[in-house]
């Protein structure tokens, strides 16, 4: 059995160190992947997850998560939930408060919500609400954090968003949503997940984010594994879910997440644009795939003073 490990996806920095101070005093992976999300949605400057995300078409926010537990598959989500700023937390409490569902949305979500005492708070904060007013600009440079050029699926995106916002442009900085997985000392595996999701997208669109077998998957027995980016292609490859199936057959976690790459490159979209993953085993062995190179993910293990960052294998 190895030690406690945690990993992520980029940006997930701003909350792996809490999440390895839990798992290093002996903690659970279910309470350090929330408290590791929550640190990552209550980072103002991330305008893709929590408070501060950037909102839908019509200007308002609303944030996906989930939650699942490697031994049992037990799953919690939440959907299109407005007013919530940490909508992990509230994936769990339906997890362990709601076991006759896994997945609550809208108005459903919030009232679940209310009915467990989360507080309500404003998402939509100034810097968000400008860069939601800000006029349509082309991107050719990678952009900073998750270091992804624009591609033709990005572009197509931002014309189709231009009729719906008039003119409104996707934010021109660190995408994607925050996956963290965490393996604690008592062999548990979690995995979580957290977003605002496609800026500008139509009201109440879910992605995979809060599908369980798509943006989140774990099966002690193999490992667990995450996905970000275009999420329409994880629900249409069950990507998570492949993912893990291919550590069953024998795959190493690198190997697997680019095996999800592959078969969803072979799927027509015409919004094509990045899509990520990755995997950690239940004997604590990680890995990384993207369809660009430059791209890292983010590990803690008992002994890291700091979060390290890992090159993703590239398709």
């Amino acid at each position: 059995m190895t030690g406690p490990v945690v990993i992520g996806s980029e940006r997930s920095e701003a909350g792996l160190p809490a999440a390895m101070a839990i798992l290093a005093a002996g903690g659970s992976a279910l309470d350090a992947v929330e408290a590791g999300l929550r640190k990552c949605e209550d980072n103002l400057a991330d305008h893709y997850v929590g408070t501060g995300g950037l909102p839908n078409a019509q200007g308002v926010v609303e944030l996906d998560a989930s939650l699942m537990i490697g031994s049992s598959r037990a799953f919690g989500a939440v959907g299109a939930v407005k007013g919530f700023p940490n909508p992990i937390s509230i994936a769990r409490a339906v997890l362990e408060k709601l076991p006759q569902h896994s997945l609550l949305v809208g108005s459903g979500a919030e009232l679940f919500a209310e009915e467990n005492g989360f507080s309500r708070a404003e998402l939509l904060t100034e810097e968000s609400k400008a860069l939601f007013r800000s006029a349509l600009r082309p991107s050719t440079e990678s952009v900073e954090g998750e270091r992804t050029a624009a591609q033709e699926g990005d572009e197509r995106y931002r014309r189709t968003a231009l009729e719906l916002v008039n003119r409104f442009a996707p934010h021109d900085g660190p995408w994607g949503t925050i996956n963290i997985l965490a393996l604690d000392s008592a062999g548990e595996l979690v995995v979580g997940v957290s977003t605002s999701g496609y800026p500008w997208k139509y009201p109440g669109r879910v992605g995979d984010s809060a599908v369980p077998g798509a943006g989140n998957y774990a099966d002690l027995r193999w490992g667990g594994a995450a996905c970000t980016g275009r999420g329409e292609l994880s629900m249409r490859t069950l990507g998570a879910r492949g993912i893990v199936a291919d550590l069953a057959r024998g795959l190493d976690p690198s190997e697997a997440c680019v095996s999800m790459l592959a078969d969803a490159a072979t799927l027509p979209d015409e919004f094509r644009a990045e899509l990520r993953c990755l995997a950690l085993t239940a004997d604590g062995r990680h890995g990384a795939a993207a369809g660009q190179k430059g791209s890292v993910y983010v590990v803690m293990t008992e002994t890291s003073t700091e979060p390290e960052f890992h090159p993703r294998r590239v398709l």
